[in-house]
């Protein structure tokens, strides 16, 4: 139904104009990104990849992504709410927007109209500029809600779908409290950056370049250094093949370091009903 609706909204869908607040917003994080080598610092730099690890592989693929938008799998209610405060922090948008926005993703894969980052609209469109010509119907909260009910339903994840870059206020004053500048720099504004552009990848590389171990209808690709980057959301047409798994990388060389926490969790007790690929077609 709400994806019907989607459609109704469509059909008097005017041309989206350019957002100068988007475009403000990150160009302004990413020429202060740029000013990160007069502020260096080792520890700094280690701060910046660990919350690329932390933020990016725990908060998005785990949590924004593995989690929350397919459900391939389960933990304590608790566990699951600090998980996507995680995603939260790496400013990404809300729960509610990201997970909508790749549910239409899948339901309508490179549909130039329905899929929000469709790759058929070119590179730098399914990469970054679909965010500066945001559509109201993926950008709005009163419609892409409705993509994401039982996100929505939940008053904790509608907090954070409303207020998710307040977060970054605490967290930058705690990195200034911690290490200066230096932290700050390196910790919120070259983060972010790397990050961004490790996540849209999945959206604009993964479906040009690549190889295809299913026959899926889409273009979606296998590729190995998105892999690495992105913590395993490379092997992005074993998702698209069967996007409820919670294994992305199913061959014994097709390094997912997600799954290797979700493993984690699972062997504590923490993570339960983990959907696996079906055994006669699951490789290595």
């Amino acid at each position: 139904m709400a994806f019907e609706t989607l459609q109704t909204l469509l059909q008097d869908k005017q041309p989206a104009s350019l957002s100068w607040i988007n475009v403000a917003f990150f160009s302004t994080i990413h020429v202060l990104a740029l000013l990160t080598p007069w502020f260096f610092s080792w520890s700094a730099l280690g701060l910046t990849l660990f919350l690329h690890w932390l933020f990016g592989s725990i908060g998005i693929c785990l949590g924004y992504h593995r989690l929350l938008s397919h459900r391939s799998f389960q933990v304590p209610k608790f566990v699951e709410y600090a998980i996507g405060l995680l995603g939260a922090l790496a400013l990404q948008g809300g729960p509610i927007f990201w997970v909508s926005g790749h549910r239409l993703h899948h339901a309508h894969t490179e549909d130039v109209d329905l899929d929000p980052y469709s790759a058929r609209r070119g590179f730098w469109w399914s990469h970054m500029l679909w965010i500066f010509y945001p559509h109201a119907e993926f950008f709005e909260d009163s419609h892409y809600k409705r993509f994401a009910p039982d996100l929505a339903r939940d008053p904790f994840y509608c907090w954070l779908d409303r207020y998710h870059l307040l977060l970054q206020i605490p967290l930058g004053i705690l990195f200034y409290v911690l290490g200066g500048w230096s932290f700050v720099f390196y910790g919120m504004f070259l983060r972010a950056v790397l990050l961004w552009h490790s996540t849209w990848a999945i959206n604009s590389v993964t479906h040009l370049w690549g190889y295809r171990t299913f026959d899926t209808a889409d273009n979606s690709r296998n590729l190995w250094w998105a892999a690495i980057f992105t913590y395993g959301e490379g092997w992005h047409n074993n998702h698209h093949a069967y996007p409820n798994v919670a294994k992305a990388g199913w061959r014994w060389w097709e390094i997912d370091m997600t799954w290797w926490a979700i493993q984690l969790l699972r062997g504590l007790g923490i993570a339960r009903k983990v959907v696996m690929p079906p055994l006669q077609t699951a490789k290595g």
